[in-house]
């Protein structure tokens, strides 16, 4: 896997495919590889050029020791668009990745073409942030939960019911998060959407084209949360996807890469 040194960083990244170039940006504690499975593949085949990364944090990337902040992060993100000369480049972000997207597109549209911003947020509300609270607590803690009971926590939190209620597809979600169960991966990260505040007011000042995809079963992210950056953003068009949860892009893929090649191909 290929390297690029920026902003202090040594960021593993992907490139696949020819035409106008995408980034991709991933969420917390999870690699830039989950992007491969669905999201990828079906953009190359619509004429784009995918670049993945893993953000810093999560290997082989370097991961500095403490605590990142989203300001970190983006600068992480605006030195690989710079070194490897993507800009302006479509952005798509899902959930801290979305937020990353929303602070590039504020701060340096010269290098956004469009973002489409996925399960994402402008705030926390008092739940959210108790997640963000409970879920830095046990990482602080230093406590490793039994693979199986993270694999439990984690269908619960991140799928939908639908999703739940469905034998053969439950059962292999688990036995997945139960083999690859992320443990304390991405523990710097957990700051920097705890950090996040209320952004709505700034991201009024975004210019670039935005879409907003929000899932309809998302307790991470929820879809009024998901509504609110697109209220904020002008001109930002909003789609909400039934069925799914945080990992929408997993679970509904064909829906999202609908939704994300119906709206490149625009711009």
């Amino acid at each position: 896997m290929p390297f690029v040194n920026a902003n202090g960083i040594r960021l593993s990244y992907q490139r696949s495919g020819s035409g106008v170039p995408i980034l991709f940006i991933m969420g917390s504690s999870a690699s830039g590889r989950v992007w491969t499975t669905h999201q990828t593949p079906a953009l190359n085949r619509a004429g784009y050029e995918t670049v993945t990364f893993d953000n810093r944090g999560i290997a082989p990337t370097d991961a500095p020791e403490g605590d990142y902040s989203l300001a970190e992060l983006v600068a992480d993100t605006r030195g690989l668009i710079e070194q490897l000369d993507l800009g302006p480049c479509h952005v798509v972000g899902t959930s801290l990745g979305s937020m990353i997207a929303q602070e590039l597109a504020l701060g340096t549209p010269e290098l956004v073409r469009s973002a489409i911003l996925i399960a994402s947020r402008g705030r926390s509300d008092a739940f959210r942030r108790a997640q963000i609270a409970s879920e830095k607590a046990l990482l602080e803690s230093g406590l490793r939960l039994p693979a199986k009971y993270e694999a439990v926590k984690t269908v619960q939190e991140m799928l939908s019911p639908a999703t739940l209620n469905d034998e053969a597809a439950v059962s292999t979600w688990l036995e997945l998060f139960e083999l690859t169960g992320v443990g304390n991966a991405g523990t710097g990260q957990a700051s920097a959407v705890e950090r996040l505040g209320d952004r709505r007011e700034a991201l009024r000042n975004i210019t670039v084209p935005c879409r907003a995809i929000a899932f309809t079963d998302d307790l991470i992210c929820p879809p009024h949360l998901v509504a609110e950056v697109a209220d904020a953003i002008p001109n930002c068009d909003l789609v909400e996807i039934a069925d799914c949860g945080h990992l929408g892009y997993l679970e509904r893929p064909d829906e999202v890469n609908l939704a994300l090649i119906e709206f490149l191909n625009k711009y």
